[in-house]
Parts: C-alpha cells; sequence; structure tokens
C-alpha cells in the first residue's frame, strides 16, 4: 500500500524529529565504545553511519519538497 503525499510529508517529518536524534544518540554512544579512534577514522564511521541512516528512508523522502502532484485546486506555490 502505498503512502499519499500528505501522510509521507508527515511520516517524513516524525523521522526528522524523532529518529534522527535517537540515531545520533546511538551513534556517538557507538563511537565512545570504540575508545575514541583517530579523527580520520572517526570521520569515516560518522560518514558511513550517516550513509547508511538515510538508505531505508529514501522513497520516504524522496518528492517531499515538491509540490503536491495530486493537488488540482491548489495554485503553484502554496502551502497546505
Amino acid at each position: 500500500m502505498a503512502l499519499s503525499y500528505k501522510a509521507r510529508r508527515r511520516w517524513a517529518l516524525a523521522v526528522l524529529v524523532v529518529g534522527m536524534p535517537v540515531y545520533v544518540v546511538v551513534a556517538v554512544n557507538l563511537i565512545d565504545l570504540l575508545d575514541r579512534p583517530s579523527f580520520p577514522v572517526e570521520l569515516a564511521i560518522y560518514v558511513g553511519l550517516g550513509f547508511l541512516w538515510a538508505l531505508p528512508f529514501r522513497k520516504l523522502f524522496r518528492g517531499i519538497g515538491q509540490p503536491d502532484p495530486e493537488a488540482k485546486d491548489s495554485a503553484p506555490g502554496t502551502r497546505d
């Protein structure tokens, strides 16, 4: 079952407001378990974890910044 545009926008907001801070805390605690590696290694881990975080939500975030494709009566540039 495909989500509507409005549902995807709401879920994307929930993922960013709730999921992102939780993921950041988990990533920082993961680095802490490794006894703070050197800067390039730590940077590579953060970049890798940031990339992995985005993979499951690709379809959710795709097209969220565009106008609602199903809205026919609203003028371009207006918001709900």
